[in-house]
């Protein structure tokens, strides 16, 4: 059975894949929205930002990341939901596949395509002054929590993606995770922000993922910061595949 599921799971991941070569747009529209935020906050806000860090880019990198991933995991519900439209899910029922094996070529194929567009802006950033002298094992760390954090929100996608009613219902639900990190420590410290801001920026997951992300990249002590965001990202992938599945088998039964 589980030989079953991988096989089953390559072929539809190729799938996907050729979608998204056939229109690389996708990937380079979920690029250009992050790196005009970065270009706009480096060059526009930056010089009235008081981060405490030499490298105000350095500072920001970790917050766009999070704004690409949450940009990039629209699209994971935006296909979901033309493919339950066209009615290509009910024919895979009907063949001898294994039935989740259907949700993770979308979620590996958002993962692969997330992966592409943090590599390019990250590419963008070094343009524009970013430099890292951490080591191997900070950066693994940083792609671990950045790919939870990927896994975590592409379930999250699915959901809408198999239960909207429309295309704009399908992908609108990122919005509010796109400008997540705007209340959070992504772009300026919360101990700038007033009371009731600040109490929600500091205990919400961005603002750990993003500490984690960030002390790792530039060779600051991580504190508990990472254990904090590790939770989060563990705890909602959890949730969310759960709530996914869930709904999932009540669309194809």
């Amino acid at each position: 059975m589980t030989k079953h599921f991988f096989g089953d799971t390559a072929v539809l991941l190729g799938r996907s894949l050729r979608h998204i070569t056939r229109s690389l747009d996708t990937i380079i529209t979920t690029t250009i929205m992050p790196i005009a935020f970065m270009l706009l906050f480096v060059y526009v806000f930056g010089g009235a930002i008081n981060s405490g860090s030499d490298s105000y880019v350095s500072y920001l990198l970790p917050g766009i990341l999070l704004i690409t991933i949450a940009s990039g995991i629209s699209y994971t519900a935006f296909r979901l939901f033309l493919d339950m439209k066209s009615g290509i899910f009910e024919r895979f029922q009907s063949m001898p596949i294994a039935r989740s094996s259907v949700l993770w070529a979308h979620v590996l194929t958002s993962l692969v395509a997330n992966l592409i567009s943090l590599v390019v802006v990250v590419g963008v950033a070094l343009l524009i002054g970013f430099r890292s002298g951490a080591g191997v094992l900070a950066w693994l760390a940083v792609a671990g929590i950045l790919i939870l954090f990927t896994l975590a929100l592409t379930w999250l996608a699915v959901i809408p993606g198999l239960t909207a009613t429309s295309v704009d219902g399908a992908s609108a639900f990122s919005y509010p995770l796109i400008f997540l990190p705007f209340i959070s420590s992504a772009f300026v410290p919360t101990d700038t922000m007033p009371g009731p801001v600040r109490a929600f920026a500091e205990n919400q997951p961005v603002t750990s993922i993003v500490n984690a992300v960030r002390d790792l990249s530039t060779q600051q002590p991580v504190g508990t910061d990472i254990w904090i965001a590790l939770a989060w990202c563990v705890g909602i992938l959890i949730v969310a595949y759960i709530f996914a599945m869930v709904t999932y088998r009540r669309k194809i039964s």
